[in-house]
Protein backbone atom coordinates (compact mmCIF):
# COMPACT_ATOMS: atom_id res chain seq x y z
CA UNK A 1 0.00 0.00 0.00
CA UNK A 2 2.90 2.25 0.80
CA UNK A 3 3.97 2.67 -2.91
CA UNK A 4 0.47 3.48 -4.09
CA UNK A 5 0.44 5.95 -1.77
CA UNK A 6 4.04 7.30 -2.65
CA UNK A 7 2.96 7.15 -6.61
CA UNK A 8 0.06 9.19 -5.40
CA UNK A 9 2.22 11.81 -4.33
CA UNK A 10 4.33 12.10 -6.47
CA UNK A 11 1.08 12.73 -9.24
CA UNK A 12 -0.34 15.13 -7.01
CA UNK A 13 3.66 16.83 -7.19
CA UNK A 14 3.41 16.67 -10.72
CA UNK A 15 0.23 18.29 -11.38
CA UNK A 16 0.79 21.29 -8.65
CA UNK A 17 3.91 21.72 -10.92
CA UNK A 18 2.02 21.99 -14.06
CA UNK A 19 -0.89 24.19 -12.38
CA UNK A 20 2.08 26.60 -11.40
CA UNK A 21 3.87 26.74 -15.30
CA UNK A 22 0.03 27.06 -16.42
CA UNK A 23 -0.93 30.00 -14.05
CA UNK A 24 2.66 31.98 -14.92
CA UNK A 25 1.59 31.97 -18.69
CA UNK A 26 -1.95 32.81 -18.33
CA UNK A 27 -0.26 35.66 -16.51
CA UNK A 28 2.34 36.52 -19.19
CA UNK A 29 -0.61 35.68 -21.88
CA UNK A 30 -2.26 38.78 -19.92
CA UNK A 31 0.33 41.08 -20.36
CA UNK A 32 0.72 40.87 -23.32
CA UNK A 33 -3.03 40.73 -24.82
CA UNK A 34 -3.31 44.11 -22.94
CA UNK A 35 -0.81 45.14 -25.21
CA UNK A 36 -2.25 43.83 -28.01
CA UNK A 37 -5.81 44.41 -27.33
CA UNK A 38 -4.90 48.36 -27.05
CA UNK A 39 -2.97 48.05 -30.44
CA UNK A 40 -5.36 46.42 -32.37
CA UNK A 41 -8.48 48.78 -31.01
CA UNK A 42 -6.24 51.46 -32.23
CA UNK A 43 -5.63 50.84 -35.26
CA UNK A 44 -9.07 49.35 -36.05
CA UNK A 45 -10.95 51.87 -37.01
CA UNK A 46 -8.40 53.63 -39.06
CA UNK A 47 -7.87 50.58 -41.19
CA UNK A 48 -11.53 50.16 -42.09
CA UNK A 49 -12.43 53.46 -43.25
CA UNK A 50 -9.40 53.67 -45.22
CA UNK A 51 -10.05 50.27 -46.59
CA UNK A 52 -13.83 51.72 -46.90
CA UNK A 53 -12.54 54.65 -48.94
CA UNK A 54 -10.48 52.71 -51.26
CA UNK A 55 -12.94 50.44 -51.90
CA UNK A 56 -15.55 53.89 -52.69
CA UNK A 57 -12.88 55.54 -54.69
CA UNK A 58 -12.17 52.55 -57.18
CA UNK A 59 -16.01 51.84 -57.67
CA UNK A 60 -16.46 55.22 -58.70
CA UNK A 61 -13.76 55.45 -61.15
CA UNK A 62 -13.54 54.51 -64.66
CA UNK A 63 -11.45 53.37 -67.25
CA UNK A 64 -8.25 52.51 -66.44
CA UNK A 65 -8.22 54.30 -63.35
CA UNK A 66 -6.91 51.88 -59.96
CA UNK A 67 -4.71 50.26 -62.35
CA UNK A 68 -3.97 46.49 -62.15
CA UNK A 69 -5.19 45.90 -58.63
CA UNK A 70 -8.16 46.77 -58.71
CA UNK A 71 -8.67 44.81 -62.46
CA UNK A 72 -10.79 41.36 -61.61
CA UNK A 73 -9.33 38.42 -63.81
CA UNK A 74 -10.69 35.03 -64.43
CA UNK A 75 -8.99 33.55 -61.51
CA UNK A 76 -6.32 30.52 -62.09
CA UNK A 77 -3.88 31.26 -59.62
CA UNK A 78 -4.69 31.90 -56.28
CA UNK A 79 -2.45 33.37 -53.47
CA UNK A 80 -3.78 32.61 -49.90
CA UNK A 81 -1.78 34.92 -46.93
CA UNK A 82 -2.64 32.43 -43.38
CA UNK A 83 -1.50 34.45 -40.39
CA UNK A 84 -1.42 31.69 -37.40
CA UNK A 85 1.19 32.04 -34.51
CA UNK A 86 4.55 30.81 -33.63
CA UNK A 87 4.44 29.20 -30.55
CA UNK A 88 1.49 26.62 -29.38
CA UNK A 89 -0.49 26.12 -25.88
CA UNK A 90 -3.33 28.68 -27.68
CA UNK A 91 -6.04 25.42 -27.46
CA UNK A 92 -7.45 25.42 -30.63
CA UNK A 93 -6.82 28.82 -32.23
CA UNK A 94 -4.03 27.95 -34.94
CA UNK A 95 -5.69 24.72 -36.14
CA UNK A 96 -8.76 26.54 -36.34
CA UNK A 97 -6.97 29.26 -38.69
CA UNK A 98 -5.82 26.41 -40.53
CA UNK A 99 -8.94 24.84 -40.88
CA UNK A 100 -10.64 28.18 -42.45
CA UNK A 101 -7.71 28.62 -44.98
CA UNK A 102 -8.81 24.57 -45.90
CA UNK A 103 -11.98 25.54 -45.73
CA UNK A 104 -12.33 28.29 -48.50
CA UNK A 105 -10.07 26.03 -50.70
CA UNK A 106 -12.55 24.02 -50.86
CA UNK A 107 -15.35 25.78 -50.91
CA UNK A 108 -14.08 28.46 -53.79
CA UNK A 109 -10.91 27.16 -55.45
CA UNK A 110 -10.74 23.47 -55.64
CA UNK A 111 -10.15 23.29 -59.32
CA UNK A 112 -7.14 25.53 -58.79
CA UNK A 113 -5.75 23.23 -56.17
CA UNK A 114 -6.23 20.45 -57.83
CA UNK A 115 -4.03 22.28 -60.44
CA UNK A 116 -1.32 22.88 -58.28
CA UNK A 117 -2.63 26.77 -58.58
CA UNK A 118 -3.14 27.47 -55.04
CA UNK A 119 -0.42 29.14 -53.04
CA UNK A 120 0.01 29.85 -49.42
CA UNK A 121 2.24 32.49 -48.12
CA UNK A 122 2.34 31.76 -43.70
CA UNK A 123 2.87 34.25 -41.35
CA UNK A 124 3.57 32.57 -38.14
CA UNK A 125 5.39 29.03 -37.60
CA UNK A 126 2.30 27.23 -37.11
CA UNK A 127 0.67 27.27 -40.18
CA UNK A 128 3.77 27.10 -42.34
CA UNK A 129 4.13 23.35 -40.50
CA UNK A 130 0.72 22.69 -40.58
CA UNK A 131 0.09 23.55 -44.62
CA UNK A 132 3.13 21.26 -45.60
CA UNK A 133 0.87 18.88 -46.02
CA UNK A 134 -0.84 18.74 -49.23
CA UNK A 135 -0.42 21.10 -52.29
CA UNK A 136 -0.45 24.50 -50.71
CA UNK A 137 3.30 25.32 -51.63
CA UNK A 138 3.34 27.07 -48.83
CA UNK A 139 6.23 29.77 -48.87
CA UNK A 140 8.40 30.31 -45.27
CA UNK A 141 9.72 33.81 -46.64
CA UNK A 142 7.78 35.67 -44.11
CA UNK A 143 6.68 33.17 -41.26
CA UNK A 144 8.88 34.75 -38.84
CA UNK A 145 7.24 38.23 -38.76
CA UNK A 146 6.21 37.36 -35.47
CA UNK A 147 9.45 37.16 -33.95
CA UNK A 148 10.11 40.75 -34.38
CA UNK A 149 6.84 42.52 -35.20
CA UNK A 150 7.11 45.95 -37.10
CA UNK A 151 4.77 47.59 -39.50
CA UNK A 152 7.96 47.52 -41.71
CA UNK A 153 8.52 43.66 -41.99
CA UNK A 154 4.70 43.29 -42.75
CA UNK A 155 4.92 45.84 -45.38
CA UNK A 156 7.44 44.04 -46.98
CA UNK A 157 5.20 40.97 -47.49
CA UNK A 158 2.14 43.54 -48.58
CA UNK A 159 4.37 44.61 -51.03
CA UNK A 160 5.81 41.80 -52.41
CA UNK A 161 1.97 40.55 -52.90
CA UNK A 162 1.22 43.65 -54.48
CA UNK A 163 3.94 43.33 -57.10
CA UNK A 164 3.48 39.35 -57.80
CA UNK A 165 -0.43 40.23 -58.53
CA UNK A 166 0.56 43.17 -61.08
CA UNK A 167 2.91 40.53 -62.75
CA UNK A 168 0.04 38.57 -63.05
CA UNK A 169 1.69 35.66 -60.78
CA UNK A 170 -1.64 35.38 -58.92
CA UNK A 171 -4.98 36.44 -60.00
CA UNK A 172 -6.70 36.53 -56.47
CA UNK A 173 -4.79 36.94 -52.86
CA UNK A 174 -6.59 36.84 -49.46
CA UNK A 175 -6.15 36.94 -46.40
CA UNK A 176 -7.33 34.31 -43.43
CA UNK A 177 -6.76 35.54 -39.94
CA UNK A 178 -8.31 35.31 -36.96
CA UNK A 179 -9.99 38.53 -36.00
CA UNK A 180 -10.33 39.60 -32.42
CA UNK A 181 -13.37 40.25 -30.66
CA UNK A 182 -12.32 39.53 -26.73
CA UNK A 183 -10.47 37.38 -24.68
CA UNK A 184 -12.17 34.56 -25.17
CA UNK A 185 -14.01 35.22 -28.84
CA UNK A 186 -12.07 34.77 -32.34
CA UNK A 187 -13.87 35.29 -35.78
CA UNK A 188 -11.75 33.47 -37.90
CA UNK A 189 -12.69 35.24 -41.21
CA UNK A 190 -11.43 35.00 -45.24
CA UNK A 191 -10.95 38.42 -46.48
CA UNK A 192 -10.07 39.89 -49.77
CA UNK A 193 -6.77 42.18 -50.36
CA UNK A 194 -6.57 41.69 -54.31
CA UNK A 195 -7.95 42.89 -56.66
CA UNK A 196 -9.54 45.66 -54.29
CA UNK A 197 -12.87 44.42 -54.35
CA UNK A 198 -15.57 47.29 -55.70
CA UNK A 199 -18.79 48.46 -53.44
CA UNK A 200 -22.44 48.98 -54.45
CA UNK A 201 -25.18 51.16 -53.32
CA UNK A 202 -28.25 49.94 -52.72
CA UNK A 203 -30.64 48.81 -55.49
CA UNK A 204 -27.06 48.45 -57.49
CA UNK A 205 -26.13 52.09 -58.36
CA UNK A 206 -22.89 53.44 -56.78
CA UNK A 207 -21.70 55.17 -54.18
CA UNK A 208 -21.39 59.29 -54.16
CA UNK A 209 -17.84 59.82 -55.42
CA UNK A 210 -15.19 62.29 -53.74
CA UNK A 211 -14.00 65.33 -54.72
CA UNK A 212 -10.63 65.26 -55.50
CA UNK A 213 -7.43 67.19 -54.79
CA UNK A 214 -4.69 66.63 -56.20
CA UNK A 215 -6.28 65.05 -59.37
CA UNK A 216 -7.91 61.36 -59.04
CA UNK A 217 -5.48 59.33 -61.15
CA UNK A 218 -2.92 60.82 -59.11
CA UNK A 219 -4.48 60.79 -55.41
CA UNK A 220 -5.28 56.73 -55.89
CA UNK A 221 -1.56 56.12 -57.44
CA UNK A 222 -0.38 57.61 -53.88
CA UNK A 223 -2.75 55.69 -51.37
CA UNK A 224 -3.83 52.77 -53.00
CA UNK A 225 -0.17 51.20 -51.89
CA UNK A 226 -0.30 52.61 -48.39
CA UNK A 227 -3.68 51.11 -47.46
CA UNK A 228 -3.05 47.79 -48.44
CA UNK A 229 -0.12 47.99 -46.46
CA UNK A 230 -2.28 49.51 -43.56
CA UNK A 231 -4.93 46.50 -44.29
CA UNK A 232 -2.37 43.79 -43.92
CA UNK A 233 -0.74 44.87 -40.67
CA UNK A 234 -4.45 45.42 -39.00
CA UNK A 235 -4.82 41.67 -39.40
CA UNK A 236 -1.35 40.85 -38.07
CA UNK A 237 -2.25 42.64 -35.42
CA UNK A 238 -5.58 41.02 -34.65
CA UNK A 239 -3.84 37.71 -34.96
CA UNK A 240 -1.69 38.92 -32.28
CA UNK A 241 -3.70 39.48 -30.05
CA UNK A 242 -6.75 36.64 -30.89
CA UNK A 243 -3.09 34.33 -30.14
CA UNK A 244 -2.76 36.21 -26.46
CA UNK A 245 -6.37 36.14 -26.01
CA UNK A 246 -6.63 32.27 -26.92
CA UNK A 247 -3.60 31.39 -24.61
CA UNK A 248 -4.95 33.01 -21.63
CA UNK A 249 -8.30 31.67 -22.08
CA UNK A 250 -6.57 27.73 -22.35
CA UNK A 251 -4.00 28.40 -19.53
CA UNK A 252 -7.26 29.30 -17.51
CA UNK A 253 -9.02 26.15 -18.04
CA UNK A 254 -5.97 23.90 -17.62
CA UNK A 255 -5.32 25.78 -13.99
CA UNK A 256 -9.04 24.90 -13.36
CA UNK A 257 -8.76 21.70 -14.24
CA UNK A 258 -5.68 21.03 -12.75
CA UNK A 259 -7.54 22.11 -9.30
CA UNK A 260 -10.20 19.36 -10.06
CA UNK A 261 -7.43 16.87 -10.86
CA UNK A 262 -5.50 17.70 -7.62
CA UNK A 263 -8.45 17.30 -5.53
CA UNK A 264 -9.69 14.18 -7.14
CA UNK A 265 -5.99 12.79 -6.34
CA UNK A 266 -6.14 13.81 -2.85
CA UNK A 267 -9.21 12.30 -2.17
CA UNK A 268 -7.62 9.16 -3.93
CA UNK A 269 -4.89 9.63 -1.30
CA UNK A 270 -6.59 9.94 1.92
CA UNK A 271 -8.75 6.73 0.91
CA UNK A 272 -5.47 4.43 -0.15
CA UNK A 273 -3.71 6.18 3.64
CA UNK A 274 -7.35 5.78 5.86
CA UNK A 275 -7.45 2.36 3.92
CA UNK A 276 -3.52 1.51 4.96
CA UNK A 277 -4.05 2.51 8.40
CA UNK A 278 -7.18 0.62 9.02
CA UNK A 279 -5.27 -2.47 7.42
CA UNK A 280 -2.57 -1.64 10.15
CA UNK A 281 -5.14 -1.29 12.95
CA UNK A 282 -6.56 -4.53 12.33
CA UNK A 283 -3.60 -6.73 12.51
CA UNK A 284 -2.46 -5.02 15.54
CA UNK A 285 -5.66 -5.85 17.44
CA UNK A 286 -5.30 -9.27 15.71
CA UNK A 287 -1.91 -10.05 17.06
CA UNK A 288 -2.96 -8.86 20.37
CA UNK A 289 -5.95 -11.09 20.35
CA UNK A 290 -3.93 -14.17 19.18
CA UNK A 291 -1.15 -13.65 22.04
CA UNK A 292 -4.29 -13.26 24.61
CA UNK A 293 -5.26 -16.55 23.39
Amino acid sequence: MSGALKEVRNRIKSVQSTQQITKAMKMVSAAKLRRAQDAILQMRPYANKLQEMLSNIVSNTEGEIGGKLATERSVEKVLLIVITSDRGLAGAYNANVVKAARAVVREKYQNQYDKGNVTVWNIGKKGYESLQKGAYNPSPDFKDIFLDLRFEKVQACAQAAVTTFEAGDFDVVEIVYSQFKNAATQAFVVERFLPIPKVQGAGGNKKTDFIFEPNKEELIAELMPKILNTQLYKAVLDANASEHGARMTAMDKASENANELIRSLKISYNRARQAAITTELTEIVSGAAALQG
